[in-house]
């Protein structure tokens, strides 16, 4: 492992501690600007945009300037961003701040795997791997950094500053070394032509499966606490064993792809959230079954965007501008599906949630079958 190498992962811990820490403060955070649940969603918005805004346009910017300074500036505005976010009063404001943090978190994340590609080429598979897997790591501590601050103070101030300084070490490492050189794609030439409708597929099931994901890590923590006995800390760490499982998914999914054809890993995964929906829609307002629910939601959406990565590389060349679009989708569903859940979360209560997300699953589940057959292959 190169020190750049250990450097991205440590970068991916700090963003997966900055992308999980808004689930579990949204009630906090609504009661600090005077909102409903369904005002303060609008922040799934904001930070979507700002993700996709960056997503969209700073690949050039690590083509001509120094990754690791780029790098380092996302981290020194996502600092100051989470440092930021209890201490704002008005939801304008507030939204105006998560936008900013969402485009220093997508210039991190875009950076982090670019240039991880440029340091390792061809073999860079288990490294890549390796630095989701980080992010999961960031992402399981952050509910339990709230739920500590929620036990000191009863506010999420000293979490949010805590994150904010987290930030700071791996930013002054990048500064200390020198950026990967990019890679030339010049030479690359297309296996197969690329299939538009194929790809329109993709990008509808990467915005179904991320719209899921971030529903589940953005509402878990509320819908813990409205359907359960399960108290504020209880509830944070609920939402902690979400990411936990997460985690330990995308370790258990090494191994897995050497023996499994993706397809057959994706149908496993889409039949794991199903069962997780039947245990909130068969047992409302069971304890153990809301944790069951979250382990096993873990587990089975961890594997779902690699894995569909790997499944439509297997089908076509996937350049810069398709994968782009990918991208585009996932951040279009990370955005509005769970703005859409927030909308009818008071008004309809939080069972909504599992319904909600049961007729976003079914439609996965017909993309899925689209993809398959067009794939032509055997399972």
């Amino acid at each position: 492992m190169t020190p750049r190498t250990l450097t991205y992962f440590i970068a991916f811990i700090a963003l997966g501690l900055a992308s999980a820490s808004m689930g579990p403060t949204l009630p906090t955070l609504a009661a600090h600007t005077g909102v409903t649940l369904a005002e303060i969603s609008i922040l799934f918005v904001a930070r979507s945009l700002g993700y996709l805004s960056a997503s969209l346009t700073a690949g050039r910017l690590f083509d001509h300037l120094s990754g690791h300074l780029l790098m380092a500036l996302a981290l020194l505005f996502m600092a100051g961003m989470l440092a930021l976010i209890p201490l704002l009063p008005l939801l304008w404001l507030l939204t105006l701040v998560i936008f900013l943090l969402g485009l220093a978190e997508s210039m991190l994340d875009l950076g982090g795997n670019t240039l991880l590609v440029w340091e390792h080429g061809e073999g860079v598979g288990p490294a890549m791997n390796a630095l989701h897997f980080c992010f999961g790591v960031g992402a399981f501590l952050a509910p339990i950094i709230v739920a500590w601050s929620l036990q000191r103070s009863n506010d999420i101030i000293w979490a949010y500053g805590l994150l904010a300084l987290l930030m700071l070490p791996v930013l002054a490492r990048l500064l200390t070394l020198p950026s990967p050189k990019p890679r030339s794609a010049a030479s690359q030439t297309p296996s197969q032509p690329l299939r538009r409708k194929f790809i329109l597929w993709i990008v509808l099931f990467f915005f179904l499966i991320v719209g899921i994901e971030a529903s589940v890590g953005g509402w878990l923590y509320t819908f813990g606490v409205r359907t359960t006995p399960l108290g504020p800390t209880a509830a944070a760490y609920l939402t902690s064993a979400f990411w936990g499982a997460l985690t330990g998914g995308r370790l258990l999914a090494i191994p897995l792809a050497t023996r499994l054809r993706a397809r057959v890993i994706l149908l496993i995964d889409l039949l794991g959230i199903l069962l997780c929906l039947i245990l909130l829609l068969a047992w409302p307002g069971r304890v153990w079954a809301v944790w069951a629910a979250a382990i096993v939601a873990g587990l089975a959406i961890a594997s779902l965007f690699p894995t569909t990565i790997t499944f439509a590389s297997r089908r076509m060349l996937l350049s810069g501008r398709v994968t782009g679009w990918f991208f585009a989708g996932a951040s279009l569903g990370g955005m509005s599906l769970p703005w859409v859940i927030g909308q009818f979360f008071e008004r309809s209560g939080p069972m909504i949630l599992p319904q909600l997300l049961l007729l976003a699953l079914l439609a996965a589940f017909a993309i899925f079958a689209l993809l398959v057959r067009q794939g032509r292959g055997g399972w």
